[in-house]
Parts: C-alpha cells; sequence; structure tokens
C-alpha cells in the first residue's frame, strides 16, 4: 500500500467556516477543528489531513500584504512535513492571494490549492463541502511517486485554475471565479480529469525560496472617457508612488492627448514603473497595434499582455520588492515567471 500523502489544511477565515447565528441571522466564525467533524466524508480520502488555524480568522475583505506573509510563512515552516497544502480563504480577495503567494514561493514543488465558498459549511446548500472535499483530493494526487500539481492553484465550483490567473466574476453564484486567459487544469466530475499539457512544470530544481518583501508604493489608474489632468496627475504625484498599474481600454489603449503621454512620461523619468492592463474581462494587451498605445511603448510603458489587474498587482508589488534594476525591470516584469501571462507569438 503505498503512503498517505500528508495535507495541511489552513484556515484564515472566509464564510466556508462560518455558522448562522440564527437569533441574530448573522454569519460569525466558528471553532476549525469542527468544521471537519461536519464532513465525515473526508475520512474517506487516502491522506492524513492535519489543520492550522489563524488565531483570529480574517476576513477576506482586511486582507494586506501582511498577511500575505502569514500565510505564506506558515506554509514555509511546514514545507518538509507535508506533501500539500489547502488554504481556505474568503473569495473576496482569494484571486489577489493566490497571485501573490504564487510569486512568494520561488521553486515550488508541491501543490498549494486555495478554496473557500459562496454559503457557510452548516448551510443545507452549501458549496463548501465538494470544495474543500475536491482540493484536498487535487492537493494528495500523486503520480510516480510526485505531485501531480506543482503550483498554487484555485479551486472552486468543480473546475481548477492557476491562481495568478483567476479572478472573481460573481458573488451570488456558485461559479464565482474564472479564468479569462488560461483554461482549467482540472475538471471535477466522476473523476479527476487533469490537463497535463497545462500544468506548471518547475523549471528548476533547487531548492524552495520564500519571497516576503512586498512593497505596497502602489496604485490602479483606470482610464476612463473624460478623465483629467488634474486626477492623473494627482494619482502620479502621490508620495513614494513606485508603480502604477494602467488599466486602459481593449488591447491596450488609452487617450493620445499629450497632457496625458507627458504625465506619463516624467512618472516613468522619475523611476516609477507603469503597467499597461487592459480593462477586459479576456484578452490581452498589445502596445502598438492602434495609434493609441504607440506612445505609451515609445516612452517605456511595460506591457501587461494578458495578466489580471489581480496578478499584476501582485507582481508589482514582488518585483519591487526584489529591488530589481530599472533598466532590467520591464524585461523581467514581461517575462512569465510562475505561468501568469502569454506572451503573443
Amino acid at each position: 500500500m503505498t503512503k498517505k500523502p500528508k495535507i495541511l489544511l489552513i484556515y484564515t477565515g472566509g464564510t466556508i467556516g462560518m455558522v448562522k447565528d440564527y437569533k441574530t441571522g448573522a454569519l460569525k466564525t466558528f471553532n476549525f477543528n469542527k468544521l471537519l467533524n461536519q464532513i465525515p466524508e473526508i475520512n474517506q480520502l487516502h491522506c492524513v489531513i492535519e489543520s492550522i488555524s489563524l488565531k483570529k480568522p480574517i476576513d477576506s475583505s482586511n486582507m494586506n500584504t501582511s498577511d500575505w506573509v502569514l500565510i505564506a510563512e506558515i506554509i514555509e515552516i511546514n514545507y518538509n512535513s507535508y506533501d500539500g497544502f489547502v488554504v481556505l480563504h474568503g473569495s473576496d480577495t482569494m484571486a489577489y492571494t493566490a497571485s501573490a503567494i504564487s510569486f512568494m514561493f520561488e521553486n515550488l514543488s508541491k501543490p498549494i490549492i486555495f478554496t473557500g465558498s459562496q454559503l457557510p459549511i452548516g448551510d443545507l446548500r452549501t458549496d463548501a463541502k465538494e470544495n474543500l472535499i475536491t482540493s484536498i483530493q487535487i492537493a494528495s494526487a500523486v503520480e510516480n511517486d510526485s505531485p501531480i500539481i506543482k503550483e498554487v492553484c484555485l479551486y472552486f465550483e468543480y473546475k481548477l485554475y492557476r491562481g495568478n490567473r483567476t479572478t472573481k466574476i460573481n458573488s451570488e453564484h456558485f461559479q464565482a471565479f474564472t479564468s479569462p486567459n488560461y483554461p482549467p487544469l482540472c475538471e471535477s466530475g466522476v473523476h479527476l480529469k487533469f490537463d497535463r499539457n497545462l500544468i506548471f512544470k518547475p523549471h528548476s530544481k533547487e531548492s524552495l525560496v520564500v519571497r516576503k518583501n512586498m512593497v505596497k508604493d502602489i496604485v490602479i489608474l483606470k482610464i476612463f472617457p473624460g478623465i483629467t489632468k488634474e486626477v492623473v496627475k494627482s494619482i502620479l504625484s502621490i508620495e513614494n508612488l513606485k508603480g502604477v498599474i494602467l488599466e486602459t481600454y481593449g488591447a491596450g489603449n488609452a487617450p493620445s492627448d499629450k497632457w496625458f503621454v507627458s504625465l506619463l512620461k516624467d512618472a516613468i523619468k522619475e523611476g516609477i514603473q507603469i503597467v499597461n492592463v487592459t480593462q477586459c474581462a479576456g484578452g490581452s494587451v498589445i502596445m502598438g497595434q492602434y495609434e493609441t498605445s504607440v506612445q505609451l511603448q515609445k516612452i517605456g510603458v511595460i506591457s501587461g499582455f494578458d495578466i489580471t489587474t489581480e496578478s499584476a498587482i501582485a507582481k508589482l508589488m514582488y518585483l519591487l520588492g526584489e529591488k530589481i534594476p530599472k533598466n532590467q525591470f520591464r524585461i523581467i516584469f514581461e517575462t512569465s515567471l510562475r505561468g501568469e501571462i502569454s506572451k503573443p507569438n
């Protein structure tokens, strides 16, 4: 009989670990150890499950970079003792955290699966049981004595996605997440159906390195018709600003007004890194395809290609924390580090 994989469940907070107070109707957290008692089916899984719960569960709307570091450290400390990790997390900022953890973990060779639920685990129609059971099953899936998944993923409603490719699209449906520019790595039906061609294959066999220095001095600047010079100027003048995610139209297009391009050019000269990300739900930035993005390309705006805004934020925070020389920053950002972008041929 093969050795049972050891899986560590990490409860950070979120609906999945809540129970309804029937007097007030409000949701409140309950002892995470009781969570496993709610799902006796877990005993049928071919793995050993242990759990850690944060002393104070975090509503994912309160999730911060310091919490990302806390989650990363829990995994880092326990990395050699377990074969896989399942992180239970509130759905609102799960795509941000999954993206951040993917960049923080260099040379990852084990699965880190994020999941949660839209309804509490004790609810009659909860989606929590399926999400949790299948996430554990995926985290413990082995082939030739090696984990099938060796990257940070997000599992929700029968689909396993690359974590840094996800975005939350619905606050009411069970299918809360999508991966607009990359197909699911696995689909859960009668069987778990992995797509081996899509799964991230680590290039290095070097030991794990955890990068914890995430720089928060960044901003999202979303372009809209009628945006004024005063607004753009005030945002780019924020004290200690080090990076900007510029959310543009379509394939990376923005106003070609001289004042707009000039403000961006001056910011780049000051050392602020500006990344071009599309506002569209899917598709890629292709700078230079239209006249309205040629100027951005000329002044040194970085292309985010088909990266999500969530992933762009995490990647920018991570790379700024690595103190990369300014003349190399663009090349490194435009390189796929953890499978987060697909560059056009």
